[in-house]
């Protein structure tokens, strides 16, 4: 539970009236059906309230995961989740972008589940022509079991943005120039999964998935896409800066976003790539244009 610290600051420090911030759009709510369908074992989804909300259901014989529709070049991506309650250690639910190919794109948030008590893991991670190794993990300042939280994408040809409740946790800038890929010529698809992945995901694999406690439930809500539809087929969708997404105030963050974006790197940051000098002896080189060091 957040401290009253925790709180004050968030309302002073986050949240101040601010005429020049590039607020993102509202995302439309829209029932499950209309943008996603199940992608494996759709046994274990279950549909509440005519599919305005679903739940993913994980127990030994497997977990499950679902699929947008389309495929989509640019855009913004939401969805809101509650987290599997209690003792989630070696589960994980995912909500990423993905192309379909060797070299594939990839934008990510898996939530490594953790034991009673202990808090969940956010980790984040983009793969660019099928080179990752970009993880970064965070802390997240609320419980994300009690209530349902937003976790959203923005993704145009100048970034990719990381959302958390409009509070930006990851910035990954457009570093062409600095010999860096970036995704912006493969549409993907919006993914959700729970499954168990209790060789790594929680203390690297040392706690183990407790199937006594099955079945494991993720929640989610409010299935958002506005975003320039794509056939795998096609390499550019011509927006030309007709999408609210593709405007300039959507180009990089405002000073106040960039404030925030700094609260999260000081107060919940657990392991960053760019920092880390063990596993990657030279700093990559979008590191200091994405303000990571």
């Amino acid at each position: 539970m957040a401290s009253a610290l925790t709180v004050m600051f968030l309302g002073f420090f986050l949240w101040p009236s601010v005429t020049n911030a590039a607020a993102l759009r509202k995302p439309i709510d829209v029932p499950f059906q209309k943008n996603y369908v199940p992608t494996w074992a759709q046994e274990h989804i279950k549909y509440i309230n005519r599919g305005t909300e679903v739940q993913l259901v994980l127990d030994k014989s497997t977990g499950t995961g679902f699929q947008s529709r389309g495929s989509y070049l640019f855009g913004h991506f939401s969805m809101q989740m509650k987290l599997v309650p209690g003792d989630s250690a070696g589960t994980v639910t995912a909500f990423y972008l993905s192309s379909q190919n060797s070299e594939h794109d990839e934008i990510d948030f898996e939530f490594l589940g953790n034991r009673t008590n202990q808090p969940y893991i956010l980790q984040t991670n983009v793969f660019t022509g099928g080179k990752g190794n970009r993880e970064q993990r965070i802390y997240l300042w609320f419980d994300p079991t009690r209530e349902y939280h937003s976790y959203s994408v923005l993704w145009n040809m100048y970034q990719v943005v990381f959302f958390v409740d409009d509070v930006p946790i990851r910035v990954f800038k457009n570093s062409k120039d600095l010999g860096v890929r970036f995704p912006f010529n493969q549409p993907m698809k919006i993914y959700s999964s729970l499954w168990n992945a209790d060789d790594w995901a929680t203390r690297g694999g040392l706690e183990k998935t407790d199937w006594n406690k099955a079945p494991f439930v993720a929640s989610y809500r409010s299935f958002h896409i506005d975003g320039c539809e794509a056939s795998v087929n096609e390499k550019v969708c011509a927006t030309q800066g007709r999408r609210w997404w593709d405007q300039q105030e959507f180009r990089d963050l405002d000073g106040l976003q960039y404030r925030r974006l700094l609260w999260v790197r000081q107060k919940y940051t657990i392991y960053n790539y760019c920092a880390d000098r063990a596993r990657i002896p030279t700093m990559p080189p979008e590191c200091a244009r994405d303000r990571d060091v």
